[in-house]
């Protein structure tokens, strides 16, 4: 079956009848906490009466400390809501002339996050230097213009389905999600937190204080999502492309200076919105942001096969397939989960992925702006004999990106 047209206009529609059921479903067999707004209205961020016939669990190491948070040492609000922006990760500024004038772009910049490892011993090689990688475009050599090394800062957004449909798996992936990015986070990274449910949510901008990201988390799992809905597709273009959300304007990853990632932990199905999975697949294409993927619908079905009726096996595999095609065609790589368990090994695995990218960037020779695809090949040259050692090796990057067209100019793809 082709991916595209299993996204036709029927999708949506036969996607939408299967979430209500199994929002209906899920509800009949375990009982909701109540709802963080109802629809239309301003969610709350206080955490709502207890339940006592819940046992009360906390996420790990969620203790009270006595040391003042990096927002009080750097002289900030402590109080300051979450989702304000706290730092902000370097941006492309625009070229301007002696008058100031914004001066329009001809060249593009192609960016590629890759990984390399050995395809027997796994073992990734972190230590190549620009002088080891031939960038091929269309089979024509291209000359590296950037390289930075995977040690190098990153920034990174982790993207969370925060929907009623995963409600008993809430704190299975919270807990984890909050073990890794305390861990994750060093002095010179900018990291951000956007749950997403009928729409996204910055939860916390860009920080790199491991207190202020798992308090963030530790809101979401006090709390329970107000929607059924998942808009996977917008929320992925507002992280990539940038936007104005709760009065406060936010810059896309695709204008971030230096190494960029995306950690999706989600589902995969998408319901509403507007922007379809073509449009969202070439914004994530052409990003040259790598998106690491954990699905959870093989843990999700798993857990509630018995009340699912038959027809939800058509909209899981095409939220598998939706994911591993973000995963791929962005340079990143899909994990699919399916007990719970593996959550923390998967998460240390995309650790060390992310810990030892190589970010590579080129100036086309090709000066065509026909918005046609263009297919990218990196050689890797390990032992400097001159000849490539591909057949021995696994590299992660993205393919191909399409072009600007109409004579448009983009600084980076």
């Amino acid at each position: 079956m082709n991916l595209t047209q299993s996204f036709g206009r029927g999708y949506g529609r036969f996607t939408t009848i299967v979430l209500c059921l199994l929002a209906i479903g899920l509800s009949a067999g375990a009982p909701l906490r109540p709802a963080l707004a109802q629809s239309g209205a301003t969610r709350k961020t206080s955490p709502p009466a207890p339940d006592n016939d819940k046992p009360n669990r906390t996420l790990p190491d969620e203790k009270p400390s006595s040391k003042p948070s990096a927002a009080a040492q750097e002289g900030q609000d402590p109080n300051r809501p979450l989702g304000t922006p706290r730092r902000r990760p370097p941006t492309k500024e625009p070229t301007t002339d002696d008058d100031g004038n914004v001066i329009a772009l001809t060249t593009t910049v192609v960016n590629l996050e890759v990984v390399v490892y050995d395809k027997k011993t796994g073992r990734i090689f972190t230590d190549l230097k620009p002088a080891n990688f031939t960038i091929l475009e269309d089979g024509v050599k291209q000359d590296i213009a950037n390289f930075q090394v995977g040690d190098s800062a990153i920034t990174l957004v982790m993207v969370l389905e925060y929907s009623r449909v995963i409600g008993p798996l809430i704190f299975e992936v919270l807990e984890p999600a909050a073990q890794f990015i305390e861990r994750f986070a060093r002095a010179n990274d900018y990291i951000s937190i956007v749950p997403f449910d009928i729409r996204p949510k910055v939860l916390t901008d860009f920080t790199n204080d491991p207190a202020t990201l798992r308090s963030s988390i530790a809101l979401l799992y006090r709390n329970f999502p107000a929607f059924t809905e998942s808009n996977l597709f917008d929320t992925l273009k507002f992280v990539i492309k940038g936007g104005k959300l709760d009065g406060e304007d936010y810059t896309g990853l695709e204008e971030v200076q230096g190494r960029t990632a995306i950690l999706l932990i989600a589902l995969g199905i998408d319901t509403f919105s507007r922007i379809n999975y073509d449009q969202a697949r070439k914004i994530v294409e052409n990003a040259g942001v790598p998106i690491y993927c954990i699905g959870i619908g093989n843990l999700f079905y798993k857990l509630n096969d018995p009340r699912l009726a038959p027809e939800t096996n058509l909209t899981f595999l095409q939220a598998f397939n939706t994911l591993r095609t973000f995963a791929d065609s962005s340079g990143g790589r899909y994990f699919p989960v399916t007990f719970v368990g593996e959550l923390p090994t998967t998460l240390r695995s995309i650790d060390a992925l992310l810990r030892n990218q190589y970010s590579i960037g080129y100036e086309p020779t090709n000066p065509r702006r026909e918005g046609k695809r263009r297919k990218i090949e990196v050689l890797v040259d390990i032992d400097g004999d001159g000849k490539p050692d591909n057949k021995r090796l696994e590299l992660q990057y993205r393919r191909s990106y399409v072009e600007p067209g109409g004579g448009d100019g983009k600084r980076k793809q």
